[in-house]
C-alpha cells in the first residue's frame, strides 16, 4: 500500500517516473479500480465495514470458523469489485463482477448456516456442498489471478491436479488419488484447506496490522519518519545513504511492504543520492535494498512472519525476538555498504533542502514513535498479538489528535463548509479504515489459495515425499540439503510473492531440514529469509524494477546492485541451520528457551556474523579502508564465507584471513583519493 502522505515530488523525480514506479506496486498489490460517485462511496463503506468487523472480532469473541468464513467472504467480495477481470474493464463494474461478489457471500453464508452438520459431513459431501465448494475453488483462483497474476492460480491448479492424478504419477510421487467430493470436503468443509492456518492468520492478524499501518500513514507518520531520517543523517557524504537505510527501517517496520517502501522513499531520496554522487543503478539498488529490509524488520516483518508463528505454534513476540539480531545484521551490512560507497565513489558534502532539526521534529511528533513501539510494549505487557495491535491502533488514533496536521478527523469538521457526512467520509480515519482492508486483499486472496496448497500437501503427504527426495539428492549432507532448499525457495520466489513463497516452501521444503535435525524454528526462519529474496529476484524483482523506474536506471543492473548491497546479510541464514551455535542469532527460537540461553554464545556468534558481513561487504565492493588489491579482495571474500560457516575451525581461519587482509590495507600506503566509477 502506498503512502498517501508522500512528500511533494522532489525536483529531479518526474511525475512519469513515479507513475511508472506505481505500476510495480500494482504488480505486487493488484491494479485496483478507482470508482467515482455512489459506487465509490459503496466500496468505501464495505471496506470500512470489513475493518470495523475485524477490529470488533479482535476485542470480542467471534467463533474461529465464523471469523474465517466472513473474512474470506469480505476478501472475495471486495476483490471482485476492486480488481477487473481484464485491464480494458478497469474502473468499471461489470455484471459478472457483481455476480461473482454475490456468489462469494452465498458460499460463506451456506457454510455458516449449515452449522455443525455442514462440517460433520465433510467425508461425504452432499450435492449442494459440492456445488458451493467448486464455486469457492473457482472464486479463490480467479481472485488470485486478478490480484497477483496467473502464476499463483497455475501453481495452485497444479497442486489440485496432483491430488487427483496420484495413481497415474511416476514413483516416488505416486499416491492413491482423491476424487472431487473428497477434495471439496477438505478444502471447503474443514479448517484444513482454504479456511486453514493461512486464512486464520490473515483474518486475525494480517488485516489488523494493515489497518494499523494505514492509521500511521494517514496520520502523517510516513512523512515524519523520512524528515526525521533526513535531519538525523544528513550533511556528510555518507549522510544520503544513511538516510535511506534509517528511513527504510522506520517506514518499512509499520508497512511490511518492500515495493511501497522503495517507491515512497525513492520519490524523495533519489535526488539526494544523485547529488552526493550515486550513479542511477547504485542509487536504485540501495533504495530497493532498503525496501527489502521492510519485510524483515520488526514490528511487522511482512505477512509471512505471522504465518511463522501459526505454523510453529509460538507467540508472535517470539518471532520478533528471532528476527531482531538478523535484522540488525541486515542493516549493519547496508550501513557498511554506504560507508564504503562514500569512499569508493569519492562522494562529496552536499547541501539539502533544510528540514526541521531532530529536536524540533521529535518535540512536535514524538507520538509517532510511541505508535511504532506500542505493539511490542503491549505484547511485553502480556497482551496477545491480536489485542496488542488493536490497542496500538487505538493509541495511534487518539495520539493523532495531538496536532492539527496529523489528526485523523479534522479539528474543524463541524465548522468547515460542506455536508458533515462527506467531510467525515473524506477524513483520514475513514481513509485509513478503507485502506486497511483494500491494502490486504492481495494477501488475503493469496492466503486462501495457499490453503488449497497446504490442504493438498497434508492430504497426500507430499511434504514427506519431497523432503526424502531432497535428502537423497544431497546424500544426507546438511550443507547440501540447506543449499538445495535455498534454491527451491529461490526458484519458487521467482514467480510468486513472499507470502506465497514462504507458505509453499514451509510445507514442502522445511521437513527436509527438520528431518536432518534442524530445529523447526531455524528451518522456518531460513525459508522465510530466502522467500524474501523474491523481492529482488528476476523476473519478478519488483522492488529494484520500481527503483529503476524512479532513477531512470537499467532494471537488471539495478537488480544486480541490490544484490550487491544485500548478499552479505543473506548468507547469514546458513548459520541458522548448519550449527546449533548459529541458532543463537535467532535468540534460541523462543522467549522460553532464551531464558536458559548462553549469552556468551549468542554474543560470540553475533560478533562472528558481524565480522563475516564486514568482510563480505569489503570483498563484494572491492573496497575497505581503500581500494583492495585482487589478493586482499580474495582474502576478504574467503574470510567472509569461512566466518559464515559456523564451526570453530572455520571461524579461526576466517578471522585469520580477515586480520591478514585488514593488515595489508593498513600497511599499504594510501594513494591519493580519486573518484572511482
Amino acid at each position: 500500500m502506498t503512502d498517501p502522505n508522500r512528500a511533494a515530488i522532489t525536483e529531479g523525480v518526474s511525475q512519469s517516473a513515479l507513475e511508472k514506479a506505481e505500476e510495480f506496486i500494482e504488480q505486487e498489490e493488484g491494479a485496483a479500480n478507482k470508482f467515482r460517485g455512489a459506487l465509490a462511496v459503496f466500496v468505501t463503506l464495505v471496506a470500512v465495514a470489513m475493518s470495523t468487523f475485524h477490529m470488533y472480532a479482535a476485542y470480542s469473541i467471534v467463533p474461529t470458523q465464523t471469523l474465517r468464513y466472513i473474512h474470506v467472504a469480505f476478501v472475495l467480495f471486495l476483490c471482485f469489485l476492486m480488481f477487473p477481470v481484464a485491464r480494458r474493464f478497469r474502473h468499471r463494474l461489470m455484471w459478472w463482477d457483481v455476480l461473482a461478489a454475490l456468489l462469494a457471500i452465498g458460499v460463506a453464508a451456506y457454510a455458516i448456516l449449515g452449522g455443525d452438520d455442514f462440517t460433520d459431513r465433510n467425508t461425504s459431501p452432499q450435492g449442494w456442498d459440492i456445488v458451493f465448494g467448486l464455486a469457492l475453488l473457482a472464486l479463490v483462483l480467479e481472485a488470485m489471478r486478478r490480484t497477483n497474476g496467473w502464476i499463483m492460480p497455475v501453481i495452485t491448479g497444479s497442486f489440485i491436479a496432483y491430488a487427483m492424478l496420484g495413481p497415474w504419477l511416476p514413483a516416488p510421487w505416486t499416491h492413491k488419488g482423491y476424487e472431487i467430493p473428497r477434495l471439496i470436503g477438505v478444502m471447503y468443509m474443514t479448517l484444513e484447506g482454504i479456511f486453514g492456518p493461512a486464512v486464520d492468520v490473515s483474518s486475525s492478524l494480517i488485516i489488523l496490522f494493515t489497518v494499523f499501518g494505514a492509521f500511521l500513514q494517514y496520520s502523517q507518520a510516513g512523512k515524519f519518519y523520512i524528515d526525521f531520517s533526513f535531519s538525523a543523517m544528513g550533511g556528510k557524504p555518507t549522510g544520503a545513504g544513511r538516510t535511506v537505510v534509517l528511513a527504510s527501517f522506520l517506514l518499512g517496520g509499520p508497512s511490511g511492504s518492500g515495493v511501497a517502501t522503495t517507491v515512497t522513499l525513492g520519490s524523495v531520496a533519489y535526488p539526494m543520492l544523485a547529488k552526493v554522487g550515486y550513479e542511477k543503478n547504485a542509487a536504485g539498488g540501495l533504495l530497493a535494498a532498503g525496501g527489502l529490509g521492510a519485510i524483515i524488520s520488526p514490528p511487522v516483518l511482512g505477512a509471512a512472519a505471522f504465518l511463522i508463528a501459526e505454523f510453529l505454534k509460538i507467540s508472535y513476540i517470539d518471532v520478533l525476538l528471532m528476527a531482531s539480531i538478523p535484522t540488525l545484521l541486515f542493516y549493519f551490512a547496508l550501513f557498511l555498504m554506504v560507508e564504503i560507497d562514500a569512499r569508493k565513489y569519492g562522494m562529496k558534502d552536499a547541501t539539502f533542502t533544510k528540514v526541521d532539526s531532530v529536536w524540533n521534529l521529535t518535540r512536535k511528533y514524538w507520538f509517532h514513535f510511541l505508535s511504532l513501539v506500542s505493539i511490542v510494549a503491549f505484547m511485553l505487557w502480556g497482551f496477545s498479538p491480536v489485542l496488542s495491535v488493536f490497542w496500538a491502533t487505538v493509541v495511534s488514533f487518539f495520539t493523532s489528535f495531538l496536532r492539527r496536521d496529523t489528526s485523523l478527523i479534522p479539528w474543524d469538521i463541524f465548522s468547515a463548509p460542506g455536508p458533515l457526512w462527506r467531510k467525515f467520509l473524506d477524513s483520514g480515519f475513514m481513509k485509513a479504515m478503507e485502506g486497511g482492508s483494500i491494502g490486504m486483499l492481495n494477501v488475503g486472496a493469496t492466503c486462501a489459495g495457499a490453503g488449497i496448497i497446504v490442504g493438498v500437501v497434508t492430504l497426500t503427504g507430499l511434504g514427506l515425499k519431497f523432503s526424502s527426495i531432497v535428502i537423497a539428492y544431497a546424500g544426507g549432507s546438511l550443507l547440501l540439503t540447506a543449499i538445495f532448499t535455498s534454491l527451491v525457495v529461490w526458484i519458487v520466489g521467482l514467480a510468486v510473492p513472499v507470502t506465497a513463497s514462504y507458505i509453499i516452501c514451509a510445507v514442502i521444503a522445511a521437513p527436509a531440514l527438520i528431518k536432518l535435525g534442524v530445529p523447526d524454528f531455524a528451518a522456518h526462519m531460513f525459508i522465510f529469509y530466502y522467500a524474501v529474496l523474491s523481492e529482488v529476484s528476476p523476473p519478478t524483482a519488483l522492488s529494484p524494477f520500481a527503483a529503476a523506474a524512479i532513477t531512470g536506471g537499467d532494471p537488471y543492473k539495478t537488480t544486480m546492485q541490490c544484490w550487491k548491497y544485500t548478499v552479505p546479510a543473506f548468507l547469514v541464514p546458513f548459520m541458522f541451520v548448519l550449527d546449533p551455535s548459529g541458532q543463537g542469532l535467532l535468540l534460541m527460537g523462543s522467549s522460553k528457551a532464551l531464558a536458559g540461553a548462553s549469552w556468551w554464545s549468542i554474543a560470540e556468534v553475533s560478533l562472528t556474523a558481524a565480522i563475516g558481513i564486514a568482510s563480505l561487504a569489503a570483498g563484494f565492493q572491492g573496497w575497505a579502508l581503500r581500494k583492495t588489491t585482487n589478493v586482499e579482495r580474495g582474502l576478504f571474500l574467503a574470510a567472509g564465507f569461512a566466518l559464515v560457516y559456523p564451526t570453530l575451525i572455520a571461524d579461526l581461519v576466517g578471522l585469520a584471513l580477515f586480520i591478514a587482509a585488514a593488515a595489508m590495507q593498513v600497511l599499504r600506503r594510501s594513494p591519493r583519493a580519486a573518484p572511482s566509477a
